[in-house]
C-alpha cells in the first residue's frame, strides 16, 4: 500500500510517541475521498469478489446462519455446514422446532457451541414473539441471543441494504491500515476511531455491495502479515507507513496447557458415554476421570485448540469417574453417528474403534486441526494435590 506521512504522525515521532500525539495522529488522520475509494473498491469487487453463497440470498435467516458461523470460523470451513445447515433447518420455524441435540449434532466440528445455541435461541424468539418475521431495527435485532452490534449490523447491511458500517477482522484491518492507525485496535479509542473511519466512508446506498467488497479487500489484498499492496484497487488512499505491523493489538496471552482424563469402556457392543455439563454441554464425550488415581493403559492422546489454551485428550482403559452416574449412558455403535459429539471425542472414537471409512463417525469436515500422538502416560498425568 502506499505510503504518505501526516504532519501529525511526523509530529508524534518527534516527541517518543507520547500517547495523546499518537491518538491525535489516527483521530485527525486528513478524510479519505470516499466516492472516489468507492469507485475503485466497486470496481474491483465487481471482477474480484468471492462467489459466497450467502451472497445470493437477502433472506434474513439465511443471512444471520452465515454471520454466526462466521464468527471466528474461516469461510472455507463454513461453507459446507452453511448448505447442510439450510437443508435440515431452512428456516426459523424449523430450528426453533428442533431438539437442541439435533441442533448441536448440525454444528458439531464447527467448534464454539454457544453460538448454536444462541442461534437456536433466536430462532425460538422469531418464531414465537415475532411470528417468524425476523426485525428491521437494528436495536431490535440487538435484544436477540448472539446478536452484537456487527452481526446485527450485517443482517441489516445484506439482508436489508441499510447504509450501516460493518468493522470485523477483516475490514478493521483495512481501515487500521487506511488511517495507519497507531492506536491498539482492541482499545476503546482505537475501536472507536476504526467504526468511525467505517462510517465515513459509507455510501448512502448499496451498502451491501461496499461491504462485502471492504471484507473481500481484507480476505484477499490486505492480508494479515505483508498485504498485496502492489495489487491493491485503493493503495492511493492507503497512509499506512509499515502496513504489515498494523492493526496494532494487546499482546497475546500465553497459551494454557490443559491434559483431561477419560475413559473408554466397552460392554457387549456398547461404548459408555457422558452428557456434559461443562464446556461441550448437552454434547456426548468420553466419561471424564479423576486424573489423580489409577488410569490404567493409555489408549489414546489428541490436541486440540481453544482461543487462549491447548488441550490434550488422554483416553485410558480405567479410572474414577468424576461424574454421576445418571450423566452416562451405554450406546451401540451404530446410535453413535446420529448423536451430538465433539470432533477430539468423535475422532477418538473413530480411532479406537478403527472404524471403516463407510463406519466413521465423522459426518461434517472437521474445522478444529488435531495431532494424534501416544506419549508415555505418566506425562498426561495432572498434578495431585497432597
Amino acid at each position: 500500500m502506499q505510503r504518505s506521512t501526516s504532519n501529525v504522525s511526523i509530529a508524534a515521532r518527534s516527541v517518543g510517541r507520547c500517547e495523546f500525539a499518537v491518538e491525535h495522529s489516527a483521530i485527525d488522520a486528513p478524510a479519505i475521498d470516499a466516492p472516489a475509494f468507492r469507485r475503485r473498491l466497486l470496481a474491483w469487487y465487481r471482477t474480484q469478489g468471492r462467489d459466497l453463497p450467502w451472497r445470493h440470498t437477502r433472506e434474513p435467516y439465511a443471512i444471520l446462519v452465515s454471520e454466526i458461523m462466521l464468527q471466528q470460523t474461516q469461510v472455507v470451513a463454513v461453507r459446507p455446514y452453511y448448505i447442510e445447515w439450510l437443508r435440515r433447518f431452512p428456516d426459523f420455524a424449523t430450528l426453533a422446532a428442533a431438539p437442541e441435540s439435533d441442533v448441536l449434532h448440525a454444528w458439531q466440528g464447527l467448534g464454539y457451541y454457544a453460538r448454536a445455541r444462541n442461534l437456536h435461541a433466536a430462532a425460538k424468539i422469531i418464531a414465537g414473539e415475532k411470528r417468524s418475521v425476523f426485525p428491521m431495527d437494528i436495536n431490535q435485532m440487538r435484544q436477540l441471543p448472539g446478536l452484537g452490534r456487527y452481526t446485527a449490523n450485517a443482517v441489516a447491511s445484506f439482508a436489508f441494504d441499510q447504509a450501516v458500517p460493518l468493522v470485523e477482522a477483516n475490514t478493521g484491518r483495512v481501515l487500521a491500515r487506511l488511517l495507519n492507525l497507531q492506536l491498539r485496535i482492541d482499545s476503546a479509542a482505537g475501536r472507536d476511531a476504526v467504526w468511525n473511519r467505517a462510517t465515513e466512508l459509507l455510501p448512502r446506498t448499496n451498502a451491501r455491495d461496499y461491504n462485502s467488497a471492504l471484507m473481500d479487500l481484507g480476505a484477499l489484498i490486505c492480508v494479515p502479515g505483508p498485504p498485496k499492496c502492489s495489487l491493491c484497487p485503493v493503495r492511493p488512499f492507503c497512509r499506512a507507513e509499515e502496513p504489515a505491523l498494523l492493526p496494532r493489538k494487546r499482546p497475546r496471552a500465553a497459551l494454557k496447557y490443559i491434559t483431561e482424563h477419560h475413559r473408554f469402556s466397552l460392554r457387549k457392543g456398547r461404548v459408555l458415554l457422558e452428557q456434559s455439563h461443562t464446556r461441550w454441554r448437552g454434547m456426548w464425550i468420553l466419561p471424564r476421570l479423576n486424573g489423580c488415581g489409577a488410569l490404567g493403559d493409555l489408549l489414546h492422546s489428541t490436541e486440540f485448540p481453544f482461543t487462549h489454551h491447548r488441550v490434550t485428550l488422554a483416553v485410558y482403559s480405567g479410572g474414577e469417574f468424576l461424574a454421576p452416574p445418571p450423566q452416562r449412558r451405554w450406546f451401540a455403535f451404530d446410535e453413535l453417528s446420529s448423536l451430538p459429539l465433539p470432533s477430539p471425542h468423535r475422532r477418538a472414537l473413530d480411532h479406537l474403534f478403527a472404524a471403516s471409512p463407510t463406519n466413521s463417525l465423522q459426518r461434517f469436515p472437521a474445522a478444529l486441526p488435531s495431532t494424534t500422538r501416544m506419549p508415555p502416560a505418566a506425562s498426561l498425568k495432572t498434578p495431585c494435590a497432597r
